[in-house]
């Protein structure tokens, strides 16, 4: 703010001014702006000074050159002027008295442009520029360039260089001198006049190439060639060089070849490289080619051994072998096969164990030793099966589970997979001192001592396979089959089934059935094969009417050559029937007997020598009697006598049997019952005794544990025997009880004939045979015979079949006389006939004649053959049995 006064008054003035505020603010700096900083020759360009935000300016301009120092502008004060010349200009601004002066602008380079054009080429001028070639770029100012001395500059990948006065840019290029280049130039006598950039020119630099060399073929025939082609891909300007080596040589250039293709007749390794440029540029050298010279001598492959089937583990050799005059020359050899090839080698087989991998196709070739690139063509193809090997399996025929001694067994090797193959065996047994090669061997009536494991192995040469698994043969002594018979004791006329068993009965056994008939010399029994009861298949046998005590037995037989067991243990059928040949008496007549009683049992028969048998209360037979005299035997009985008692003849013929039982309660009574069945109508006596007194009176007896009456009683009196009375008695007094016995009553009719049958189903015909032992002493011969009445007449009304038993008398004939234990013999055969109408069984008379003298007042017995008549239009399934 500001007053005034008057000069001659100092105390009169005006107010203060408004005020005015002062604002300073720092230097400030020029800007120098171009519309453009390159203009044409004859062209110009305007150049604007400024000082931002302020006003009263005035302005001073500048210019430079390289070599010339700065000069102001004379005349020139405005903000705008235009100038034609190149050169560096900058300005400042001035104002006020004394003069202020702005800071200096930035200096702005003005250049003038040629019309001149200028081009980049390449020389070598290649399509393809390879890392580590030397290229040459030169920059060329055309339409009259030639007259001006130039200088030159370059735009390159990574920065422009400085000017220089060579317009050629040499430089060893690499992948990163890839990218595009330009230049330009400028006269050397003014800095700022220059032309254009020129277009640009792409640089691409690919890696260091590797030649490839490429063969018509690498295997050519003796006297021919072969074309090898060198090339470098995709690009141009080369020349090559060629090499060969062999194994026994250092590597040579081939001289005086130079172009891409050569041809060559020479066996060899051959390699080339690409040449070009100054300096020369080396390409990386190719990959080996070799050349090989084929002989036309055949080579082939062979196997030894030479087997069909090759398993694996085993060893085998390939033989390469070179044919038609090769065996004069020395040959090295090669191999390929189904994983890889060999090396040469001098040996011309190959040895090695084979697995599964080894199958696949072999060839092998040959070449000269000294010669390493003439050799043989390949051979065919040899295919080399492998197989994998089972491991063996030891057998045994026949495969039963029980082998008993002397019986025939053959153990076999078998390997499954390898039939075809020829091997020989090893078998590994703690008993054999030389096994058999062989896979198989018959052991010939086995003992126990072949009882063990049984392993064997295939060998072929060298090779063996595993061992079979272990396989036990256990070898028994001698089998001794069981026999059965059903029922022990006889129903006269009742069936017998005998049942013959084996340990493990399904293993092949065929049944042998016997009659035991007593053998007093070797006190034992001697065996007649029974009608049918040869090797059956069923181990059951029946026989129909057997009326008295019998022995039987059986055996076994299987395989080939059969093989026979021991005949089985005798087994008994007891029968009390006094109408046997020979007959046993007890006395005293009753079936129980106290500790230490004397006991006789006689045997009766017309027969000179005889022999006691028991079966004790064990199980065990005995043959002979501890005092036997005569055809008595005495016993002073203990608890041991317990036993079934009968009688044998000399000639084989059995009495009745007896049962004896022996108690030794002292103070208890024993029931005394007959030893032998009673005939139906007869009488009997049963009483009760005890040891100290014989007769006891005030008992009771019970039939089939019932008491028979209330009322005790000294004897129990049955005056006329029936069916009824049959069972267990006993007997009991001051309220003790005897042991009980069975009392047998018998049919006071005829004996019921005796047949036998084997147990086969479907059979279409069953033979029923005699009993050829119930005669009382015969001596006379009796044939058998089937004899079959066949109804041939005319076809009648069907009637209801019915069964008639019709007798007619049958003589028998005897030229002396007989005794009369002979006498009144009734016999009877049964023959049965089949009808499609009826069965009627017919008797017809039959002479018997005795051919040898018997005893007195022998007679005529009737015996009655029943006789079956089987209708010729009768099916099968009609017959009745």
């Amino acid at each position: 703010m500001c007053k005034s006064r008057r000069r001659d008054d100092s105390y009169s003035s005006t107010e203060w001014s408004e005020s005015i505020t002062l604002s300073a603010s720092n230097k400030p700096r020029a800007t120098l702006t171009a519309g453009t900083t390159i203009i044409p020759v004859g062209g110009s360009v305007t150049l604007t000074c400024s000082v931002q935000s302020s006003d009263g300016w005035k302005y001073e301009w500048f210019r430079r050159i390289q070599r010339t120092s700065e000069g102001q502008i004379r005349g020139q004060q405005n903000r705008d002027i235009r100038v034609s010349e190149g050169g560096i200009y900058s300005c400042r601004g001035t104002r006020g008295n004394p003069v202020y002066y702005t800071d200096r602008s930035d200096d702005v380079t003005i250049e003038i442009t040629f019309s001149s054009k200028v081009v980049v080429k390449q020389r070598p001028n290649w399509p393809q520029i390879f890392s580590g070639e030397t290229i040459t770029l030169t920059c060329e100012v055309q339409e009259g360039g030639e007259t001006t001395e130039w200088e030159y500059k370059w735009r390159g990948p990574r920065t422009p260089t400085q000017w220089t006065h060579y317009s050629g840019w040499i430089f060893s290029v690499s992948e990163s001198s890839s990218e595009d280049y330009m230049c330009k130039s400028r006269r050397r006598d003014d800095s700022y006049s220059s032309t254009e950039w020129s277009e640009s020119i792409t640089l691409s630099v690919s890696n260091k190439p590797r030649a490839t060399l490429t063969a018509g073929t690498t295997i050519i025939p003796v006297g021919g060639s072969v074309t090898l082609t060198c090339t470098v891909q995709s690009s141009d300007g080369w020349k090559y060089e060629w090499f060969r080596r062999t194994q026994r040589t250092y590597e040579g250039q081939i001289r005086g070849q130079q172009n891409r293709d050569i041809r060559v007749s020479q066996g060899g390794i051959y390699r080339c490289r690409g040449t070009r440029g100054n300096p020369v540029y080396y390409t990386d050298i190719s990959y080996d080619v070799t050349i090989e010279i084929t002989f036309s001598n055949k080579v082939v492959v062979k196997q030894r051994p030479n087997w069909p089937q090759i398993f694996r583990g085993e060893t085998i050799t390939l033989t390469c072998e070179v044919q038609e005059g090769g065996k004069t020359t020395e040959w090295e050899y090669k191999w390929r096969g189904p994983r890889t090839l060999t090396q040469w080698t001098h040996n011309n087989d190959v040895t090695f164990s084979v697995s599964e991998s080894s199958s696949g196709d072999y060839m092998c070739k040959s070449r000269r030793r000294d010669d390493s690139y003439s050799s043989t063509e390949w051979s065919e193809s040899f295919t080399l099966s492998v197989s994998s090997l089972n491991k063996p399996t030891v057998t045994l025929q026949p495969s039963w589970i029980q082998i008993y001694s002397g019986e025939t067994v053959t153990v076999r090797c078998e390997i499954q997979g390898g039939e075809g193959a020829q091997w020989r065996y090893e078998w590994r047994t703690a008993k054999l001192n030389t096994p058999p090669t062989s896979n198989e061997y018959r052991i010939i009536r086995t003992t126990e001592s072949d009882s063990g494991g049984y392993s064997c192995r295939g060998r072929r040469d060298n090779f063996f396979s595993e061992w079979s698994d272990t396989i036990t043969l256990t070898v028994s002594y001698k089998a001794r089959p069981v026999l059965t018979v059903s029922p022990s004791w006889l129903s006269p006329g009742a069936s017998v089934t005998l049942n013959c068993e084996v340990e493990h009965p399904s293993a092949g056994w065929h049944i042998y059935w016997y009659k035991a008939v007593p053998d007093l010399s070797e006190k034992s029994s001697s065996y007649e094969l029974l009608p049918d009861g040869n090797r059956t298949a069923n181990n059951s046998y029946i026989i129909h009417g057997q009326t008295h005590t019998a022995g039987y037995a059986c055996r076994a037989g299987r395989g080939d050559p059969e093989y026979h067991t021991d005949h089985s243990q005798p087994k008994f059928v007891w029968s009390a029937d006094v109408h046997s040949a020979a007959s046993l008496t007890v006395s005293p007549d009753r079936v129980q007997h106290f500790t230490s009683d004397s006991v006789s049992l006689t045997c009766e028969g017309k027969f000179a020598e005889w022999r006691v048998r028991k079966f004790s209360e064990d199980g065990r037979l005995y043959s002979d009697c501890r005092r036997m005299t005569g055809s008595t035997c005495n016993i002073n009985t203990s608890k041991s006598d317990i036993a079934v008692y009968w009688c044998e003849s000399g000639s084989g013929e059995f009495s009745s049997a007896v049962n004896i039982t022996v108690h030794d309660d002292g103070n208890g009574p024993i029931l005394v019952s007959p030893v032998h069945p009673v005939t139906e109508g007869a009488s009997v006596s049963l009483s009760c005794s005890l040891r100290t007194q014989k007769i006891l009176s005030n008992v009771f007896f019970y039939h089939n544990d019932k008491l028979i009456e209330n009322d005790p009683r000294g004897e129990l009196k049955i005056s006329a025997v029936s069916k009824s009375d049959e069972g267990f008695y006993k007997c009991q007094y001051s309220g003790r009880e005897s042991a009980q016995s069975w009392m047998s009553v018998k049919d006071s009719g005829f004996i019921s004939p005796m047949t036998t049958t084997n147990h086969v189903v479907n059979q279409s015909e069953i033979h029923k045979h005699n009993c050829l032992d119930h005669g009382a002493g015969e001596i006379h011969d009796v044939t058998y015979s089937v004899i079959q009445l066949k109804h041939v007449g005319k076809k009648r009304k069907r009637h209801k079949s019915q069964e008639h038993t019709i007798y007619s008398e049958v003589k028998v004939g005897v030229e002396e006389k007989s005794s009369p234990a002979a006498s009144n013999e009734e016999l009877y055969s049964e023959v049965r006939l089949e009808s499609s109408l009826e069965d009627i069984p017919t008797y017809a008379e039959i002479n018997r004649h005795n051919k040898a003298k018997a005893k007195e007042n022998q007679e005529d017995s009737p015996t009655y053959a029943q006789v079956n008549r089987h209708n010729k239009r009768a099916s099968k399934n009609n017959q009745r049995h």
